[in-house]
């Protein structure tokens, strides 16, 4: 495994960034410290989000669930915000747009 900060550290701004998952946990997984349920975290997961998204240029998340179960609120909602709005369905349609992104 490599840590967020080596990521970071180690990359350029240039390299792209492909998140994969349903983006489905509770919002204070995401918003609080301490919020994971696998460690204790002390810094949020939104402020490592905003520190991946300021570091590099293009960022995309790919959602395995159907578009019409992409709730506005909750975590899903919130982690479409982080990623300035470049989620995409995990779709042939959806890689292709993912990819029309990060190649612009």
């Amino acid at each position: 495994t490599i840590s967020t900060w080596d990521l970071l550290h180690t990359y350029s701004p240039d390299y792209k960034v492909i998140f994969v998952g349903d983006a489905t946990m509770a919002p204070y997984e995401i918003t609080h410290p301490g919020g994971s349920i696998e460690h204790w975290n002390e810094e949020s997961g939104a402020t490592w989000f905003q520190r991946l998204t300021d570091h590099f240029e293009k960022v995309v998340w790919l959602n395995p669930l159907p578009e019409e179960y992409w709730q506005p609120r909750g975590s899903l909602g919130i982690t479409r915000q982080l990623v300035n709005d470049q989620m995409y369905p995990l779709t042939i349609e959806g890689l292709e747009a993912a990819m029309r992104e990060l190649s612009r």
